[in-house]
Order: C-alpha cells, then sequence, then structure tokens
C-alpha cells in the first residue's frame, strides 16, 4: 500500500492509503516534488500561509547519508520565520573556527566566522539527517500539507490554469493523477522534472571523485571540534567536526587509487591514522563516493514549474553553501506563490525569483571554486607559494581582516529583481517572458524592475528616482523591544508580510496605506516601548538605515527593502497590483518541542498543533 500522510503525520510513514486512484484530479496549490532540505523548508514555508500543498517523495525513509555539514546565520533567519531556528540549533555545533593546514599540520591561514546581522551564529555545523527530521517534524504542524512517501512524479503537463502530474506509488505501482497550480521541483542534481522540462543543465563535473566518510567519534582527541582543510598535496583532505557525536572526513580518490578498497573500514582507518586517530576512537558508520559539480540550469522556471536547489544548481562543498542556496531559492519563491495565489500580486512577480536568485547561486559558485582551488592543489611549487605567502598577507592589516574573518559568501544583493529603481526619463523597457514558459507574455518584474505605466501584458517599466542604497538589500536582524515590552528577533515582530519601516517620525505614505501596507516605527535605544513601535535596543538597525540614507523602508515578506525613501519624502508607488488581503500575523508559528538529545535522526519528536495564527489563515 502507497505511504501517504497528512499534515500532521508528514515525515512519520504513515500508510493510510489516501489519494486519488486514477478517478479524478486532487487540486492542490503548490505540490513540490523532492523532500530533501531544499523541498521541506519548502512545505513549512508554505504550510505556514495555509495554502494547499503535496509533497512528493520517492524514498520511504531520510536520506541516512550526511552530505552537507554547515549552515550560516542567513539560513537560520529562514528557519526562524517557520519556527524552529531555536530547536535546529540545539543539534548544532556554533562558532567553530577553521583552519587551513599545510602537509605538516601547522596552519598557514585561520579564521573566524563573523556575523553579518541576522541575529544567528555566523557558521553552524550540523548533522544533515537529523536537521531533516527536525524540519520535517515541523511539517507536521500543518494539517495543510500532505506528504506523499515513496512517490515519484513521472509526468508534468501544464495548461492555462495549473499543471496535472502524475504520480506513481514506487511500493504498489499505483499510478494517481493530482493538479496544482504551481510546482516547485526540488528533486536533486539528477531532476527527472528538468528532464521533462528539457531544461539544460550547464557547467562541468571535476575529475576528481572523493569519498566521504562518516563517523561516530569513540574517543575525543585534541581540537576534534574544529574544522580542518588539510592543504596536503599528496593527499588533501577535509578534518570535520559534526554535532551529535559524529566526525566527518573527505579524501580524494587519486590517480591509481582502488575506489572500491578506499571506502572500506582497512582503508579509512589507515587515511585517517596519519592525524593520529586509532581504530578505537571511531566507528566507521558509512563511506560514500561523490563527484564535484559546478552547474547551472538554463532556466530556473518554466511556466507554472520551478526548479530549486540541487534541481537548478549545484556547486563544490568548499564552503558549506550547497544547501543553504536550495533554502535560500525557496525562501525567495513561496512568499511570492503565496502572493498570487492569493491575488496579491499578478502573477508577472515569480519571473522575479530567477532574476535574483540566479546571479547570486553564481557568485557564490565561483567563490565555493576559488576556494576549493586552494586547497586542493596538488602542484608542490604552487603549495610552496601558498603555505609561505599566506601568512604573511594575514599579518598586512586590512588584508589580514578579510582572510580572517572567512567572510567569503556573498551578500544577496538584488540589483536586478522585484525592487523599486531609478529611472532616467526614457526607461521605459518592455520585458517578455519566452513563449514556452507559459503562453504569454508576463507583466511586472523583470530584470529591469517593476511597472509603474499600467497592465499591459507587454509590460513597460518605470519608476521614480531614489537617493539611497537600501532598495534590493536585505535589512538586518537586531534584537528588539517589541511593543508589549519582550525583547525578541526583529523578524518575529515583521511577521513575514510586507511592512512600512519608519525611523524617527513617520512621513504619511497614502499610496501604501491604500495597499492595505501596515507600518511600524523604530525608536532609539532607551525609548520605552510602545504600540506599532520597536525599540532598537542596540542601535543596529537605526545605524543601517543611516548608512543608507533612508528614513523610510517597504519591506518585502522576505525583510528585502522594496522601496526607500530619505526624510521627508514619500515612498516610490507600490508594486503595481498589490492588494493585501486581510491575514492572520505568522509570526507567531509554534516551534518544534524539544526531544530528548538521544538519537534526534532517528525518532520524530512531538510537536504542537498549528494554531491558525501559525497556519496564516485568511
Amino acid at each position: 500500500m502507497s505511504e501517504i500522510s497528512a499534515g500532521n503525520r508528514a515525515g512519520a510513514g504513515a500508510d493510510d492509503g489516501g489519494g486519488d486512484d486514477g478517478g479524478g484530479d486532487a487540486e492542490y496549490d503548490v505540490a513540490v516534488i523532492g523532500y530533501g532540505p531544499t523541498g521541506v523548508t519548502a512545505a513549512n514555508l508554505l504550510g505556514a500561509t495555509g495554502l494547499r500543498v503535496v509533497v512528493l517523495e520517492r524514498d520511504a525513509e531520510i536520506y541516512s547519508r550526511a552530505r552537507a555539514i554547515s549552515t550560516d546565520e542567513e539560513v537560520m533567519r529562514i528557519w526562524q520565520r517557520v519556527g524552529l531556528a531555536d530547536r535546529l540549533k540545539q543539534d548544532m555545533l556554533a562558532d567553530r573556527p577553521l583552519d587551513f593546514v599545510d602537509a605538516r599540520g601547522r596552519a598557514f591561514l585561520s579564521a573566524h566566522p563573523t556575523p553579518r546581522g541576522h541575529g544567528h551564529p555566523p557558521q553552524m555545523f550540523l548533522y544533515q539527517p537529523a536537521l531533516e527530521q527536525v524540519l520535517r517534524d515541523g511539517v507536521a504542524r500543518h494539517p495543510n500539507v500532505e506528504v506523499w512517501l515513496r512517490h515519484e512524479c513521472l509526468r508534468l503537463r501544464q495548461d492555462a490554469d495549473g499543471v496535472e502530474l502524475t504520480v506513481v506509488g514506487t511500493a504498489d505501482d499505483s499510478v494517481r493523477r493530482l493538479r496544482a497550480r504551481y510546482v516547485i521541483a526540488a528533486d536533486g542534481g539528477s531532476s527527472l522534472t528538468r528532464a521533462q522540462l528539457n531544461v539544460g543543465y550547464e557547467g562541468r563535473t571535476y575529475e576528481d571523485r572523493w569519498v566521504v566518510i562518516d563517523t561516530k567519534m569513540l574517543k575525543p582527541w585534541p581540537d576534534h571540534d574544529r574544522l580542518r582543510f588539510r592543504c596536503d598535496p599528496t593527499r588533501p583532505a577535509v578534518d570535520c567536526p559534526t554535532p551529535l557525536g559524529h566526525h566527518r572526513w573527505e579524501f580524494p580518490i587519486l590517480p591509481g587509487d582502488d575506489e572500491r578498497h578506499l571506502t572500506t573500514d582497512e582503508a579509512i582507518h589507515a587515511m585517517v591514522s596519519r592525524y593520529g586517530i586509532g581504530p578505537d576512537q571511531i566507528e566507521i558508520l558509512r563511506a560514500t563516493v561523490y563527484s564535484h559539480h559546478v552547474r547551472f540550469a538554463a532556466r530556473f522556471r518554466v511556466g507554472r514549474v520551478f526548479l530549486a536547489g540541487d534541481a537548478a544548481h549545484a556547486m563544490p562543498p568548499w564552503i558549506g553553501q550547497g544547501m543553504a542556496a536550495g533554502v535560500r531559492d525557496v525562501a525567495n519563491l513561496c512568499w511570492k506563490l503565496d502572493a498570487v495565489l492569493r491575488g496579491e500580486l499578478p502573477e508577472s512577480v515569480l519571473d522575479s525569483y530567477e532574476a535574483e536568485r540566479k546571479p547570486h547561486v553564481k557568485e557564490v559558485t565561483r567563490r565555493a571554486v576559488f576556494v576549493g582551488r586552494i586547497i586542493t592543489d596538488r602542484r608542490l611549487a604552487v603549495t610552496r607559494v601558498r603555505d609561505a605567502v599566506l601568512p604573511l598577507l594575514n599579518r598586512i592589516p586590512g588584508v589580514a581582516g578579510r582572510l580572517q574573518d572567512s567572510n567569503w559568501i556573498p551578500v544577496a544583493h538584488y540589483a536586478d529583481g522585484f525592487r523599486d529603481r531609478p529611472r532616467t526619463k526614457s526607461s521605459g523597457i518592455t520585458f517578455r517572458t519566452r513563449a514556452s514558459d507559459a503562453g504569454t507574455a508576463h507583466s511586472g518584474t523583470s530584470r529591469t524592475g517593476t511597472s509603474r505605466t499600467g497592465t499591459s501584458r507587454t509590460g513597460t517599466f518605470r519608476t521614480r528616482a531614489s537617493r539611497t542604497t537600501a532598495p534590493g538589500h536585505q535589512i538586518p536582524q537586531p534584537w528588539v523591544t517589541a511593543p508589549d515590552g519582550s525583547r525578541v528577533r526583529l523578524d518575529d515582530v515583521l511577521g513575514g508580510r510586507w511592512l512600512l519601516l519608519h525611523d524617527a517620525l513617520p512621513t504619511p505614505q497614502p499610496e501604501w496605506e491604500r495597499a492595505g501596507v501596515p507600518s511600524l516605527t523604530v525608536l532609539p535605544a532607551g525609548s520605552s516601548p510602545a504600540e506599532g513601535a520597536v525599540v532598537d535596543c542596540d542601535g543596529v538597525l537605526r545605524a543601517w538605515l543611516t548608512h543608507h540614507r533612508a528614513t523610510t523602508l517597504a519591506l518585502r515578506p522576505d525583510a528585502y527593502v522594496y522601496a526607500a525613501a530619505p526624510a521627508g519624502t514619500p515612498l516610490p508607488p507600490p508594486p503595481e497590483g498589490l492588494s493585501l488581503t486581510p491575514r492572520a500575523n505568522t509570526a507567531s508559528t509554534p516551534p518544534v518541542a524539544t526531544p530528548s538529545p538521544a538519537s534526534p535522526a532517528s525518532s520524530a519528536s512531538p510537536v504542537p498543533s498549528a494554531s491558525p495564527a501559525a497556519q496564516g489563515t485568511p
């Protein structure tokens, strides 16, 4: 019998035999294909909106092999939006330094992650199976989300109103049909969905293959919780701390190696013995061989289907951003899908997904490739220069700071996305999607901005000039004092909604108010709590506003700035078509209950039922 679980049993492998056998099509707002970190994050984000969602996953259980090993503060901020960040952090290691060491084990470069203001530790090491279990437990709060385990989508067929999916149950070969208004394909680097859409996956696969080893730590050793990139030209290695009593190594398979032998316990113990690790100190859980890829889908959107995560892009693991990029993808996409499905924004806003995400993913990938070259170079002459020069650079003021703070992950700035942009008088630009995408041209947002001149299907874009630098940036998330006097992170007050944020005395914004956008004032540190205001306890947010020469911001639901204005100046008008529907504040999504610290990856933790506010029920 097929394994289909409703939202309040998601991830538990419940076998209720639900679904439609052949007959009428089941109807959903969004179908998510794939239930890895990207898909399960999308299910949490969409579940909190109250939309009807179905998740399709071909496997019966969480993938047992730990692939991702770390994440960053911006991704934790996304998981905070669905009430899971604090629970996830219980199973993570934060603020661990990292060393690049030479063949003799001497550090030639040490780095310490530097916070960027998102309200969480800048880097956290994780054990992926445990992380995915918590995220799946989070989905279980939402009865509007159905999870179909052991089901695979074999065919997609689009029309003007939605997408028909033909789904096979891998347990019993049953065939079902369902319909969704939109589809998020998060089904990995070998995405069947991408292949069905005939979308190219351009790039390269590196010749080197790596064996990735997951171990249980039986006896700790000195500095076992410190990340080391062992830049030994004879055999580079990654020596990585992992929470919950695990440790991970990665070694390249060199010319002449027997790949199958290198995954045996004997070979693994021989490789780690070089670092003083004996057979009595670790238990080898699994060893898997991977190839490193640099690839990008030619398009992230085809009509009503969106590629996300590894289905859209693949990058080497050196700066730990592969999983993070997928989480950022769906954080960018899900609020836009929600707005379109509710009629709050025109469908054209969905064109901004690729315009915003693809440039950032490409830049992150470029930096990952660069760091990988430092780690894996096996040319003796080059590595000798590297080992000698980098320590010298590390002593130069300014250069040392850039090297040591490990600030290698570029900040996302959506210069060519869904935001207000300055325009000259003759700056009207016509934007059309490909006819094959959706059968019609889309108006609204594109690489060129937001429509200001009507509702034509060709979409002409004009905006007013702006003297601020804030649009396209995400605001920081400091601790603030809420109106009730409690100390909270800023996003818990923002609530994942359109919002006007004012510094000091608010300037009236009648156009935004008519669109139903509420306001929030930022008061300086030391002020008393007040209704409709937050107190910037440490002055972080007000300093950011000053730096960007803005006193009023129009924030998107993902806390990126759509428009900004200096003191006494009205904001540019809202995006064309913005009309907000009344809904409950989604800031109070209940967290997953804290389970016993033992074996979080193998047992589902108890989860409270979602409140109407958490579900975002209109």
